[in-house]
């Protein structure tokens, strides 16, 4: 019996440094991670998640913690680097979610959709971002997000090794992250600016032609009714778009780094 607790102490006082860093790693993650990391969610259920996924990320990356350890010597110091590579991981992931609210924000500014049904999360945003957001949130959830997140955090020992230091490329990635944030968003709701556009020269082209008719009165319902037509066609294909990308990154997030 004694040798048993002795292995148990000897295996427990081997792998405490992996799983400290483990963990911190995946608490930044976890703290910004779309989805489970949502501030609805209350704060014992993130961290619950936040002790399962590094429950299940241990085992995978334990050995080349260690051989860190043994080749470097105390993790202490490096323990700093293990929160500002999830902050870095968790951002990229977080972009994702920014990409649709900058989507919903355009495609509610270029109709009239924008104070419909009012603001009803805790961000400031139009009805429209709420529905794309909650939406994706849904489908990720419903397309095994929690497994890919999984599987991202493994693969993100690759690019962001134990003790690394990331200052030199942070700023670059940092640009190419919210460059491809809004660039996803703009291609979202490209179907709701075509919409705007038709719509704003149709009006100008028929007051042109009959300036005693008050345009703006016939053309907004017009355009309200056309644009929740076209948000009821558009949003599933928009939001399989979405996913496709997301999935893309989860899979090989080393592709997105500079």
């Amino acid at each position: 019996m004694n040798e048993l607790w002795l292995a148990i102490f000897e295996t427990a006082q081997a792998w405490s440094p992996a799983t400290l860093a483990v963990f911190l790693r995946v608490g930044a993650i976890m703290a910004i991670m779309p989805g489970f990391g949502e501030q609805v969610i209350p704060a014992r259920v993130r961290l619950v998640l936040t002790i399962a996924f590094a429950a299940i990320i241990l085992p995978i990356v334990e050995p080349n913690i260690s051989r860190y350890v043994v080749e470097h010597g105390a993790l202490s110091y490096y323990l700093i680097f293990e929160v500002v590579a999830g902050l870095v991981l968790g951002i990229s992931l977080r972009m994702f979610i920014f990409a649709l609210q900058i989507a919903g924000t355009i495609a509610a500014q270029s109709t009239s959709l924008a104070q419909i049904f009012g603001s009803a999360g805790m961000d400031p945003q139009p009805a429209v971002g709420h529905l794309l957001v909650y939406g994706g949130l849904a489908l990720a959830a419903m397309a095994g997000l929690h497994t890919k997140i999984a599987m991202c955090i493994v693969i993100s020992y690759d690019f962001l090794p134990v003790g690394g230091v990331y200052s030199g490329w942070i700023s670059e990635w940092g640009v190419t992250r919210a460059a491809h944030a809004f660039s996803l968003g703009f291609s979202l709701a490209a179907p709701f600016i075509i919409a705007a556009f038709v719509y704003n020269v149709a009006l100008g082209i028929i007051n042109k032609a009959m300036p005693q008719l008050m345009v703006s009165m016939v053309g907004a319902p017009a355009i309200t009714l056309g644009s929740i037509i076209l948000m009821i066609v558009a949003m599933p294909v928009m939001l399989a778009l979405w996913w496709d990308a997301f999935s893309v990154f989860l899979s090989s997030p080393l592709g997105a780094v500079p």
